[in-house]
């Protein structure tokens, strides 16, 4: 008598262009057991397997016993992983310039092979993490919307998606910024920089796909200001959206949500492999819309995003009265 057929993970892929708020919401997800969160995945392969970056629990990621159970039940160990053959792969499927090809309803068989190695490979990593932590849903907050459109193809995953925006203004405000990446251990490093014109063409880029996503996967947008604006609702949200039950006691963590008669909680560091610098801090999550790029967002840069981003920002309300916005709706 064969084994039973393990279940389909299932995964919560957070989409969007960086800088959107994306690793506070993981991380408040992560609070609850019944959620896993990974970090972005997508860049396993060279900052983790590559670099051997720290993960978000404090450890290198070969020192981390998480990602060394992992590695084992996907792959036999990571040492069986070729790194070299996943990256060019990865080249072939997982790039912005493939999206058209892969929204389409059909894929030459060479290339829906190609597509399906590289999603079975989440796919595996998605499973293994769900047996290791018993856990009932991933969080992969890899935004990259190629590598969604590659796992909207994958034979057995249970893939919902979550399509985080952010004001445009806002988001060039802080990818201008100089951020060092704290897990690097050997030297420094910092996040790249891109100039007001770039963050509007990914930007747009981003979103746009997302949208074409919708006709292939489940898809649910959400505004980083909405989220920001009533973090406790987005959370009993999308753990809806995820197939959860509400879960009080995720909130606590939140500053200012607990009971006052309980004590504090301890936040859960989640085994990211990558993401915000803000993974790695320990105390009480606070939920605060950042608006600094009102102030500090140069007139001529504002100008530039605003106009190179306009048809998405008249879509997502950001024109006008927000009374009229709502808070989440479905792509």
């Amino acid at each position: 008598m064969s084994a039973p057929e393990p279940p389909q993970p299932r995964v919560l892929f957070v989409g969007g262009l960086g800088r959107s708020g994306s690793t506070l919401l993981e991380l408040l997800l992560a609070q609850s057991p019944d959620v896993c969160a990974v970090g972005e995945v997508v860049h396993l392969w060279e900052r983790a397997l590559g670099a051997d970056e720290r993960c978000g629990c404090g450890e290198r990621f070969t020192a981390c016993p998480f990602w060394r159970q992992v590695g084992e039940q996907a792959f036999g160990g990571w040492s069986a992983v070729d790194r070299d053959d996943v990256l060019a792969l990865k080249d072939r499927v997982d790039r912005t310039r493939h999206i058209p090809r892969l929204a389409k309803g059909s894929l030459a068989p060479e290339q829906l092979a190609d597509v399906r190695r590289y999603a079975d490979l989440y796919t595996r990593i998605y499973r293994a993490a769900l047996a290791v932590t018993g856990a009932r849903v991933v969080v992969d907050s890899s935004k990259h919307a190629s590598l969604a459109f590659a796992l909207s193809w994958a034979d057995d995953l249970d893939l919902r998606v979550l399509h985080l925006v952010r004001d445009s203004r806002a988001v060039a405000y802080s990818w201008g910024k100089q951020v060092r990446r704290p897990e690097v251990v050997d030297g420094e490093d910092f996040m790249p920089t891109f100039s007001p014109f770039e963050v509007s063409k990914l930007w747009t880029a981003q979103n746009a796909a997302f949208h074409l996503l919708a006709s292939r996967a489940k898809v649910l947008r959400l505004r980083y200001e909405d989220f920001t604006a009533d973090p406790a609702g987005t959370v009993r949200r999308l753990r809806d959206f995820s197939g959860l039950p509400d879960d009080p006691a995720a909130l606590r963590i939140l500053a200012g949500e607990p009971d006052p008669a309980a004590a504090p909680a301890a936040p859960f560091r989640a085994h990211s492999v990558a993401g915000n610098p803000l993974r790695f801090s320990g105390g009480p999550l606070t939920v605060r819309r950042d608006e600094a790029w009102r102030d500090r967002l140069p007139r001529r840069s504002r100008a530039v995003v605003s106009l190179a981003t306009l048809p998405l920002r008249v879509r997502y309300g950001y024109l006008g009265q927000r009374g009229s916005d709502e808070s989440v709706e479905r792509a």
